[in-house]
């Protein structure tokens, strides 16, 4: 059931030479996943893939999309609200990853996550961790 206080989304792991792809939108404070908002009638997985031709011109097929969990954290800013999201391993894709649309920066970062940067509360405490302890991430 779809709960008011929820906030879903689709987010995707991206990764080369053991490292993460985070983005910052414009106006924005911390650095998070690729990916966006579900909208009404989308499946997570097509959502991303909506979300990965928007901000970066890359165009991904939902079969090389793979689970990799479903999160749950309090929305930054936002009291009494949750980000319910929906994580993806992006294991192929063509084109290259150009930013577009709102996004206004990219880092490559390993879990070693530079002090200058913030990064979203679901990916610094639950999908970094995992992505090193399981060898995909320095």
């Amino acid at each position: 059931m779809v709960n008011s206080n929820n906030i879903y989304k689709a987010g995707g792991i991206i990764i080369k030479d053991k490292r993460i792809l985070v983005e910052k939108s414009r106006n924005r404070e911390f650095f998070i996943a690729p990916g966006g908002s579900i909208e009404k009638g989308e499946k997570p997985e097509q959502a991303l893939v909506r979300e990965l031709l928007e901000e970066f011109k890359i165009k991904v097929k939902v079969s090389d999309l793979e689970k990799f969990g479903t999160f749950r954290h309090p929305a930054a800013g936002q009291d009494g609200k949750m980000v319910c999201m929906e994580v993806f391993l992006v294991k192929a894709f063509s084109g290259e990853i150009i930013p577009d649309n709102e996004v206004e920066e990219v880092r490559w970062i390993t879990s070693n996550v530079p002090k200058e940067i913030k990064v979203g509360s679901i990916f610094e405490h639950e999908v970094i961790p995992r992505l090193k302890e399981e060898g995909l991430i320095d």
